[in-house]
């Protein structure tokens, strides 16, 4: 993880997309730290469809006001970030959703047509079949994928293959995890964050992945909480 560097007396100052990093690795390193298993094999080895609730929840908590007055303060005042700049983080948050999650989905398709292509297909020109791929979805000339095909990372090198989509889905869970939270009016709820620790960190790689989260949730997600934090729905 690559934070920015102190310089001369002014100590290391993350910028916004670096605390929201922290939060999500942070994450990861829950599930890790919590997990527990009869066997070491399968302790914790959860499919990648799951893998990045634990990670994806704790990013709910970083911009959410009562936490941010927790830690954003001035480095040589210790005043709370204001109420002025604390709305701006709310409202900054559904800018620009549309596009950050076409481009998103895109990359996902994409992903999934290099994966599906069988030892009968050739493919000649990379450009081409990344071009007819995205014609397929009718994706408009002013949005890309994220990733083009020549730097896409975490399908060719990064153990995604087939499935960059689990980013989008592990969104679905962990909105309606963290809606938990809400719906109790509490979002330390202790008795909620020791059921998300057994159930969704401590157990996993024991029951498959929708089993154990209905165990915390006591149903199936609703996609509803995610469409709302995007600003897709009231």
């Amino acid at each position: 993880m690559y934070f920015t560097k102190p310089t001369g007396d002014t100590p290391s100052l993350l910028t916004w997309d670096e605390v929201n990093t922290l939060f999500h690795e942070f994450g990861h390193g829950l599930h890790g730290l919590f997990t527990e298993g009869k066997y070491n094999r399968t302790a914790g080895n959860v499919p990648r469809d799951f893998v990045e609730l634990p990670s994806q929840i704790m990013e709910n908590w970083c911009g959410e006001p009562e936490v941010l007055r927790q830690y954003a303060k001035h480095y040589e005042t210790g005043e709370v970030l204001p109420e002025a700049l604390i709305e701006k983080i709310q409202n900054s948050s559904l800018f620009n959703q549309g596009f950050a999650n076409v481009e998103y989905l895109a990359a996902s398709l994409l992903d999934m047509d290099w994966h599906t292509l069988t030892a009968e297909d050739q493919v000649d020109d990379v450009n081409a079949f990344e071009e007819a791929s995205m014609n397929e979805i009718g994706l408009i000339p002013e949005i890309l994928p994220r990733y083009r095909s020549t730097y896409f990372g975490h399908i060719f090198s990064g153990g995604y293959s087939a499935g960059y989509y689990v980013y989008k889905w592990a969104e679905v869970l962990d909105a309606d995890a963290f809606n938990a939270f809400k719906e109790s009016g509490d979002l330390f709820n202790k008795e909620l964050a020791v059921k998300f620790r057994q159930h969704c960190l401590q157990e996993v790689g024991e029951g498959e992945g929708m089993v154990q989260y209905k165990k915390f949730r006591g149903q199936e997600p609703s996609i509803k909480p995610l469409l709302k934090n995007l600003g897709f729905e009231e």
